[in-house]
């Protein structure tokens, strides 16, 4: 089986992701190609510096296809000034480089750089890349590992863990998400470790812990980091920044984790070693651990540290494993603690220290900030580790303070005093610097003192490994997992240092083994020494070598060989060597398996004819029982009537009767039992008859010599081999068939025993061994067709001269089934109807090209062309486009009066005035370009596909408000000539419009019922786009309002229209060019509601006064007014007697005494009326005297009265826009002449107002009441008998 790259097809070098190291992925080069094939180059620079080059390959990695388990290395040389830096990646992960499993070389020597697998997994199977990158440019190729995988996987008889089943051992947790309180093995320990760790410390981590399959826990890590990330999404959206534990110079530890909870109330657990830690949730309190959290920072800190302190630990939220971090307590302390530095403004400052064990390296903290080795601060280390140094350099006032050495958990701290530089010559220069250390010691002193503690620390580390030595010898064997190469094995010190152990040791310890029954088994182990000798045990009882067993040692090499493996050979094996050991189990099985020879026989196809019978039959061996299954094509056969399966002891076999051809496919038989399965495959060919080819028969050549046809194989030739095809020809309108004979086993044949322009129909047959097919028959073929090539493309004209045209033009596309062998060639003159051939017919112009010399100066020509095949000659293509026969031009000049005559913004009109005809400087303009760019690019864009002929154009796509340059370049035949620009940039805008609105009928109010939307549209025209602005009231508009605007319009919205909403709203639109503004009153409201208790009254006999309870909108809707009607107990309808009412009280005339009155008084306003409010009925009753009679002298009776108002003017305070109703009644005999005068101005004339006099009610309606109409108004009755005035004012409010 071989296992392909998971990338079927290559990526093109270049493309894809680039997997390097230092790949630029924010530089956007210049792509090119290399000479090697498949490589790609991407320049970062558009010119290179001289002598400088950019990357590439002289030879680039071959593809490989090899077997599992041996060594693959890919090469490639590389070239570019400077040298390149290669790297290498793949398409699916990241390499991991390990000396076990990949490597990255250079071979000086040779120049090249490969990419080396030590033992090829079928897991790197991939496209790789190789990377070659410069300060100039990058060059990358791709190339493919294929790998074979050889014999089966066998999964090992111990249970191996799974990632999931790992996961859920680390995870046991109780119901509330808190895990089960008890210590973590080693093993749920590293894995707990490996999944928080950075890659770069997983080599160290795997020696520490004795892991050996590198590869082995690379593939189950990634398995477990997939699950758990899918765990922690469940409880946090977003984690980044996870910080291990750090020591700080206050005696404190820190764990820091940015992480974004998806519920804040998830809870948060700190474990150590597994068992749950208690914190508090403020730094200030008693507990050891705290919390602190700052927005999404979580800030875990441990105080008073001690080595109690080390372990793992591990954050959990909601009962998944988000980070982990181990914290190492070395054993070491500080000899001689840093001191107090005094130094002088200037100088430098050191801090020394001298530990109790070697460390390569301390913390250092400057008030509490930590510190690193750059130009302000030297930090110094000696050979044996045990001397740290600090130097501060250059000291300033602002460096003064407390400064802090960390080693392990153990910290110490002094003052860094700075004094001033008293010397005042000195002041502002930099003086020479000198180390300054306080404190009695010197070099020496701290020399002696670190020799002493190294003496006194290897004295304690061999009395360690001794111990160690002598704890070696243990009860429970080793096992594979535990067992160290020899760069490995190391004894790991407290402090972190290394001491190699002397001690002999396995390199390699035994494996598990699973034998098979008859077949030989070996099991080694490697030690540290050739000359250790050791014992081999078999379930604690101790084996020497005999017949079937080989004990053997081959240097440091221990083996123990079985030559053929029995049930008895099953058990645990043991070598002991040293005090050391090293077991494995062999494990005895017995599965089910075929010999070599049966096998073979078994997989020999067998093939019967239709109607007989097939046996399959194979012995086999194994434990029984065993489960034996056949199958045909996949499918499982059980005994069947044409199906017989027998199984005896050691052989299987599988009769099938009576087969038909569809029976024939793979025979499968399949052996299982408990130790495992195996299968084998053979083949099943039922023989018959073929099927008859199949059509549609294809016409391969049809002339008039030979007719050849091909066909297609039959869908099944029966199993056999076709021997050959039989041919029959019949002539359409005759009945006999024709036998062309057998014609071979070639599904082609080629008839020239053919009449031209005969018609012809075949049939064709299959023979095999089986016999002979059902017929195909064909439809009918024509020979001798004749076929007309297609018309050639138009001719385009190269070159013309006065003497000479140059012509070429495309060949046709349908050549006529036969080669083009010319073609003819015609001219015509413009203005003429008539073509004239340009070669004699006899004469073909044989290629694609051709020169006309028959031409007259000054004229203008067209060609065309016709190809010629076997048939004749094709119809003639499209014409050229018409060519004068005279010299190449000059160039025009410049345009002239170029200008723009139009724009809007996205287009702009331009026109222009033709170059002069310069006789022998510049020609006539026959053509123009119009080109344009962006003010901010430098690019020049043609405005028009093709040239142009008038002096007029009109750019389009243009930006809104963009600057653009324009430029009109004039060409003719002897080419372009000097572009003509405009001046100035032109902005993508319309003419400059001062803003004016342009509805013909706008309204100055709006009413709105409440709870309705309320819409006003206004349209304006304005360039360029004018600002709009909405004002209620002269100010802003509210949110709830909504505001459209387009293109020369604009819309105000009210989605649900409240009372408050009422007001004067303003639209401003200002541009460059002015400004206009337009208002409208919008008024919401509803209908009124009814006014309060009708009350009559009678003041002046014949009348009566209607009083009433205004309406309670009365207040707030200025325009509401009131309706009187009445009904008497005469005429029964009801009638109106006053309208448009604005006060509480009107008083009715002409009432009759005898009758009932009713009125009913209603509210009022824009939208509708309210309910009414009705009186009680009311009459004046007759007092019936008796009449007497008494002659009296007669009196002469007048009636004569001088004019007196009855009921005077009141004062109206009305709104603009609306209008106002005044009313005032009068007596007077004879009736008295009425006057209205506005501020002594008679208004009985003019049109605007409205004046009547009813019965002494006179009355004067304003139609619409402005700022014009406010004054004092007056009404004047006179007769001859005298003179009455009566006068108001009218105020107006806005």
């Amino acid at each position: 089986m071989m296992k392909k790259s998971k990338i079927a097809d290559q990526t093109a070098a270049g493309q894809g992701v680039d997997l390097s190291d230092d790949a630029r992925p924010c530089e956007r080069g210049i792509r090119k190609k290399s000479k090697v094939p498949g490589v790609m180059i991407t320049q970062f620079q558009e010119e290179l510096p001289e002598d400088a080059t950019t990357p590439d390959f002289t030879r680039k990695p071959i593809a490989l296809t090899i077997q599992e388990g041996k060594l693959a290395v890919f090469k490639a040389k590389v070239m570019g000034n400077p040298t390149p830096k290669v790297s290498w990646g793949r398409a699916n992960g990241e390499i991991v480089f390990h000396p076990e499993t990949c490597q990255q070389k250079f071979d000086e020597v040779s120049g090249e750089h490969t990419l080396e697998f030590n033992k090829v997994d079928p897991d790197d199977a991939d496209t790789y890349k190789c990377f070659a990158t410069n300060d100039h440019g990058r060059a990358v190729c791709t190339v493919v590992l294929n790998v074979i995988e050889v014999g089966f996987r066998k999964q090992k008889e111990q249970k191996v863990e799974e990632p999931s089943d790992l996961r859920k051992q680390l995870k046991k947790r109780k119901p509330d998400g808190t895990r089960e309180e008890k210590p973590m093995d080693n093993e749920e320990k590293v894995w707990e470790i490996l999944l928080s760790a950075d890659k770069k410390d997983y080599e160290s981590i795997c020696i520490e812990y004795g892991i050996t399959n590198f590869r082995g826990m690379l593939t189950r890590l990634s398995e477990m980091r997939k699950e758990k990330e899918a765990e922690v999404a469940q409880f946090v959206s977003h984690i980044s920044t996870l910080k291990h534990i750090d020591v700080k110079d206050n005696d404190c530890a820190t764990i820091e984790i940015d992480m974004d909870l998806k519920d804040p109330s998830s809870k948060v657990f700190l474990y150590k070693d597994g068992i749950m830690v208690p914190f508090t949730t403020e730094l200030g309190e008693e507990l050891k651990h705290s919390l602190k959290r700052i927005g999404k920072k979580y800030v875990f800190s441990i105080k008073k540290l001690g080595s109690e302190d080390a372990g793992l630990y591990s954050v959990d939220v909601g009962g998944v494993n988000v980070f982990s971090t181990e914290f190492k307590v070395p054993d070491v302390s500080f000899a001689v603690k840093i001191q107090e530095v005094k130094a002088v403004e200037r100088e430098n400052a050191q801090f020394q220290c001298v530990l109790t064990a070697p460390m390569n390296e301390i913390k250092w903290f400057g008030k509490s900030a930590p510190l690193e080795d750059g130009e302000k601060f030297q930090i110094l280390v000696s050979e044996d580790k045990l001397i740290h140094k600090l130097i501060v350099k250059d000291v300033m006032p602002l460096d003064g303070g407390i400064y802090a050495a960390v080693a392990g958990i153990k910290s110490c701290n002094t003052f860094l005093i700075v004094e001033a530089d008293k010397d005042p010559a000195g002041k502002g220069k930099k003086g020479a610097r000198k180390d300054t250390v306080a404190g009695g010691g010197n070099d020496e002193e701290l020399m002696k003192i670190a020799k002493d503690q190294q003496a006194k620390y290897e004295k304690e580390m061999a009395e360690k490994l001794v111990a160690a030595k002598k704890k070696r010898v243990r009860d429970a064997p080793l096992i594979p997992e535990t067992v160290l190469s020899e760069s490995h094995v190391r004894i790991y010190s407290p402090t972190g240092g290394l001491f190699p152990d002397p001690g002999v040791h396995f390199h390699a310890g035994l494996s598990d083994v699973k034998a098979i029954v008859g077949e030989p088994a070996e099991i080694e182990c490697k030690v540290s020494s050739e000359e250790c000798e050791g014992f081999w045990y078999k379930d604690g009882e101790e084996i020497t070598s005999n017949e079937d067993l080989t004990i053997s040692k081959d240097g440091s090499f221990h083996r123990l060989k079985i030559s053929k493996v029995t049930e008895e050979t099953s058990g645990t094996y043991r070598f002991e060597a040293d005090g050391r050991k090293t077991e494995a189990v062999i494990s005895v099985e017995d599965p089910p398996r075929f010999s070599a020879e049966d096998i073979e026989a078994f997989k020999a196809p067998v093939m019967v004819k239709k109607g007989q019978k097939a046996t399959f039959k194979v012995p086999h061996l194994g434990r029984e029982p065993v489960k034996i299954q056949w199958y045909l094509d996949g499918e499982e056969l059980s005994d069947q009537s044409y199906i017989r399966i027998d199984n005896s002891e050691g052989e299987c076999r599988l009769n099938l009767i009576k087969l038909q051809r569809k029976d024939s496919g793979e025979v499968k038989i399949k052996l299982k039992n408990e130790f495992g399965s195996i299968e084998a495959y053979s083949e099943l060919v039922v023989l018959d008859r073929p099927t008859p080819p199949m059509g549609p028969l294809e016409i391969v050549e049809a002339s008039s010599s030979a007719v050849e046809v091909k066909w297609r194989a039959p869908k099944d030739a029966g199993g056999c081999k076709i021997d050959h095809y039989i041919m029959d020809r019949q002539q359409v309108g005759r009945n006999t068939w024709k036998k062309l004979g057998p014609i071979g086993p070639e599904a082609q044949y080629r008839d020239t025993d053919v009449e031209h322009g005969r018609r012809y129909c075949y049939r064709i047959r299959v023979e095999t061994e089986m016999g002979i097919s059902e017929v195909m028959e064909s439809e009918d073929v024509q020979a001798g067709t004749k076929a007309y090539p297609g018309p050639p493309s138009a001719p385009k004209v190269v070159s013309a001269f006065k003497d000479c045209i140059n012509l070429t033009w495309v060949a046709p596309g349908n050549t006529g089934g036969t080669s083009i062998l010319g073609y003819n060639v015609e001219k015509r003159k413009k203005g003429s109807n008539l073509w004239g051939a340009v070669n004699p017919p006899d004469q073909l112009v044989k290629g694609k090209s051709f020169g006309v010399k028959d031409v007259n100066e000054g004229l203008e020509y067209e060609f065309r062309m016709a190809a010629v095949n076997d048939s004749g000659a094709g119809e003639f293509g499209n014409p050229s486009e018409f060519v004068f026969a005279r010299d190449p031009k000059k160039p025009p000049g410049k345009v002239i009066d170029m200008k723009v005559t139009d724009s809007s913004y996205t287009t702009l009109c331009l026109s222009w005035t033709n170059p002069k005809d310069l006789p022998g400087e510049q020609d006539e303009a026959k053509a123009f370009w119009v080109e344009m760019r962006p003010a901010e690019s430098p690019e020049w864009e043609r405005c028009n596909m093709s040239p142009i002929t008038g002096s007029t154009f009109t750019v389009k796509g243009m930006k809104s408000m963009a600057m653009y340059w324009v430029r009109v370049i004039a060409l003719n035949e002897g080419g372009s000539g000097e572009p003509c620009e405009l001046d100035n940039y032109v902005l993508a805008m319309p003419p400059p419009v001062r803003p004016r609105f342009t509805n013909s009928k706008i309204k100055s109010l709006v009413v709105v019922r409440a709870g309705n939307s309320a819409r006003f549209n206004v349209d304006y025209e304005a360039s360029p786009w004018p600002e709009v602005k909405w004002l209620k009231d002269g100010v802003p508009v509210s949110k709830r309002v909504t505001i459209s605007n387009t293109e020369g319009a604009s819309q105000l919205l009210l989605p649900s229209a409240e009372r408050s909403d009422t007001g004067v709203y303003t639209i401003m639109i200002k541009n460059i060019v002015g400004q206009e503004s337009f208002s409208v009153e919008i008024r919401v409201t509803d209908e009124p509601k009814p006014p309060g208790p009708v009350e009559l009254d009678e003041k002046v006999p014949g009348t009566v006064t209607v009083s009433w309870d205004g309406s309670p909108d009365e207040k707030r809707d200025d325009r509401l007014y009131y309706v009187v009607t009445k009904r008497d107990s005469v005429k029964p309808t009801w009638c109106t007697v006053a309208d448009r009412i604005f006060n509480n009280r009107f008083t009715a005339c002409n009432i009759v005494p005898g009758r009932e009155y009713q009125f009913r008084v209603y509210a009022k306003n824009d939208i509708g009326s309210s309910k009414p409010s009705s009186s009680a009925k009311w009459s004046i009753s007759t007092k019936k005297v008796k009449f007497t009679l008494s002659e009296s002298e007669s009196k002469a009776c007048t009636l004569e009265r001088t004019p007196k108002f009855l009921v005077p003017l009141k004062k109206h305070n009305a709104p603009q826009g609306y209008e106002c109703y005044m009313t005032c009644a009068v007596r007077g005999e004879p009736t008295p002449h009425i006057t209205w005068l506005r501020d002594n101005v008679s208004l009985n004339t003019n049109t605007n107002y409205l004046i009547s006099n009813t019965c002494g009610v006179c009355s004067l309606l304003v139609l619409t009441v402005g700022p014009k109409d406010s004054g004092e108004y007056k009404v004047i009755a006179e007769n001859k008998l005298g003179r009455a005035e009566c006068s108001t004012n009218l105020t107006v409010r806005d």
